[in-house]
C-alpha cells in the first residue's frame, strides 16, 4: 500500500503564515469597526445602526475563533492524529453561525421594542457618515478574506468572509432605510430596518452552518473534478489492471483521495511502488498537497469496473 502520510503533514503547516495574519487582521478591523458603528449608534439612538454595531460585535467574537481554530488546524499531522487537525476550522465555522444566529434574534427583539415605543433619531445625518466609514472598511477587508480565502482553501476564513459580505449588504440596507425614515418623517422604518437586517443575518448564519456541516460530514470533491481525478490515474497507471473504489473526502485546507489499484499478481513491489508514485504526482499537479492513499492489489481482486487503465 502506498501513502502519502507526509504529504499530510506538510499539508498541516504549509498555509500557516498567510492566514493567520489574516486571521489577526480580521480582529483587527472587526475592533475597529465595532468602535466605528457604536460611535455611530450612539450619536443618533437609530435601532437600525444599533443592528450594525450589533453584528459587528459578533465580527468580533468570531475572528478570535477563527484565529483559534486557524492555529489548531495548522498543527502538523501526529501519532494520535494521523490525517491532521484540519477539520478545527470547521467547528470553528459552525460556532460563527451559532453566533450569527444569536445576534440576529437579539436584533430583532430590538426592533420589536422600538416598534412598539417609536422614538426621534439625533443627528442622522452625522450618524450615516461615521457609519459609512466603517462599512468602506468592512467591504475592502470582506474581497481580501474572500481572495484568501480561496486561494489558502480555509472554511475559517470563508465563512468569516461571507459573514462580513452580508454585513457590508446590511449596512447598505441600512444607510438607505435611514435616510428614507429621515426624508420621510416616519419613525418606524428605522426599526423595520433593523428587522430586515436580522433576516438577512438569519440567512447568512445558516449557510455558514451548512457549509460547514458538509465539511465535518466528510462530503466528496465535486464531480467535476471527480472526472478529472478519473482521468489522471488512467493516464498515469499504465503497466496497471485497473483502478477502483474512488473515494474522496475534504477536511479544511486537507485534500485526501483514496482508491484500490490492481497489478499483475506477479509484479514486483518496486514496479507497483513506480506506478504508485506516478499516480501520486498526477494527483498532486491537480490537487496540490492531497493527500493519497493506493491500496495495491492481486489481479484476482479485480472488479472489472471503475477506471479504466489507458
Amino acid at each position: 500500500m502506498c501513502t502519502g502520510y507526509q504529504a499530510a503533514r506538510k499539508a498541516g503547516g504549509a498555509f500557516v503564515t498567510k492566514t493567520m495574519k489574516i486571521a489577526w487582521g480580521s480582529l483587527f478591523v472587526g475592533i475597529l469597526v465595532l468602535g466605528i458603528k457604536a460611535l455611530a449608534w450612539w450619536m443618533t439612538d437609530s435601532v437600525a445602526l444599533y443592528s450594525d454595531a450589533m453584528e459587528s460585535i459578533v465580527n468580533v467574537a468570531t475572528a478570535i475563533a477563527a484565529l483559534m481554530a486557524i492555529r489548531v488546524a495548522a498543527q502538523p499531522a501526529d501519532a494520535t492524529h494521523p490525517y491532521g487537525h484540519h477539520k478545527a476550522e470547521y467547528f470553528s465555522a459552525v460556532l460563527e453561525g451559532v453566533m450569527i444566529v444569536i445576534a440576529a434574534l437579539l436584533i430583532l427583539h430590538e426592533a420589536w421594542q422600538s416598534f412598539a415605543n417609536p422614538r426621534p433619531l439625533d443627528a442622522p445625518l452625522s450618524g450615516l457618515a461615521v457609519n459609512l466609514v466603517a462599512s468602506v472598511i468592512n467591504g475592502v477587508w470582506c474581497w481580501i478574506l474572500l481572495r484568501t480565502a480561496r486561494t489558502e482553501r480555509s472554511p475559517a476564513l470563508a465563512a468569516d468572509g461571507k459573514h462580513l459580505l452580508s454585513d457590508v449588504v446590511s449596512s447598505v440596507g441600512v444607510t438607505f432605510g435611514v435616510l428614507i425614515a429621515i426624508m420621510t418623517g416616519l419613525p418606524w422604518i428605522d426599526p423595520a430596518m433593523a428587522a430586515l437586517v436580522a433576516l438577512n443575518i438569519l440567512w447568512s448564519g445558516w449557510h455558514v452552518i451548512a457549509a460547514s456541516l458538509s465539511g465535518l460530514l466528510d462530503e466528496s470533491l465535486p464531480e467535476d473534478i471527480l472526472v478529472e481525478l478519473r482521468e489522471v490515474i488512467s493516464d498515469q497507471a499504465e503497466g496497471a489492471v485497473e483502478a477502483h473504489d474512488l473515494r474522496t473526502r475534504q477536511a479544511g485546507t486537507a485534500t485526501f483521495i483514496e482508491f484500490h489499484l490492481v497489478v499483475d499478481g506477479a509484479m514486483s513491489v518496486d514496479d507497483a511502488h513506480v506506478i504508485c508514485d506516478r499516480i501520486e504526482a498526477g494527483l498532486l499537479e491537480r490537487v496540490p498537497d492531497c493527500v493519497v492513499t493506493i491500496h495495491v492489489e492481486p489481479e484476482h481482486k479485480a472488479k472489472h469496473s471503475g477506471i479504466v487503465v489507458l
